[in-house]
């Protein structure tokens, strides 16, 4: 039976899509039908990372809730408004969230989920998530010291410049995001920066912007 339900829960992890992750955030911050939803995440500018349609989001809403990792909680109608469905986040859903940011936060190989992973890193406590960031730093030290080390043998062996400057952009890249690493990794374990799901204040910027993202 154990061993089911851990088969269900990474079922339900391997299924999730950048936008359903994200949604299963947005719940964990408190119950909200999917106007609100897709509100919030243009007013925070989520279109960054993924792109955001109306039918895309209630599409994913639909899956959520069929996969069972979101429900119901109730319908509303405030006077010529359409009817609204408020969701409530499942332990299901609590659960395949960070689990899902716990499998792609340490990726080098899908850059896309990790922005995803990173901008929701937050729903992990601080020790897990500077022990996956260091996992990942691992992983970017050797994939840096590939890349410079073949750009050096390319140069060595008068391979033509203008065939390596891919391979030139991706190690300064990867060289640039060890530095920014090292530095959130530094703040994160001075505790220079609030961390984790309980972290943040419930301010009058954030009440501000769950009623206006509500109307």
């Amino acid at each position: 039976m154990d061993y089911l339900r851990w088969n269900m829960k990474k079922d339900a992890v391997d299924r999730l899509t950048p936008m359903g992750v994200m949604v299963l955030a947005l719940l964990r911050e408190g119950d909200m039908h999917p106007y609100e939803m897709v509100r919030l995440m243009r007013a925070r500018h989520d279109d960054r990372l993924i792109t955001i349609t109306n039918g895309t989001l209630y599409h994913t809403v639909s899956r959520l809730h069929r996969a069972g990792l979101i429900e119901e909680l109730g319908i509303d109608r405030e006077g010529n408004r359409p009817e609204r469905t408020t969701y409530t986040l499942a332990d299901a859903g609590r659960d395949a969230v960070v689990a899902w940011v716990r499998r792609e936060l340490p990726r080098i190989d899908r850059p896309a989920d990790f922005r995803i992973a990173l901008a929701e890193a937050h729903n992990l406590e601080r020790d897990e998530t500077v022990d996956l960031l260091r996992a990942r730093r691992s992983a970017l030290v050797e994939d840096h010291a590939r890349h410079r080390d073949g750009l050096r043998g390319a140069r060595e062996k008068s391979v033509p410049e203008q065939v390596l400057v891919e391979i030139e952009r991706q190690e300064a890249l990867l060289h640039a995001e060890l530095r920014w690493l090292d530095s959130l990794l530094d703040r994160l374990e001075a505790q220079a920066v609030p961390w984790g799901p309980t972290a943040f204040p419930n301010s009058d910027r954030y009440r501000a912007q769950r009623k206006a993202a509500q109307q």
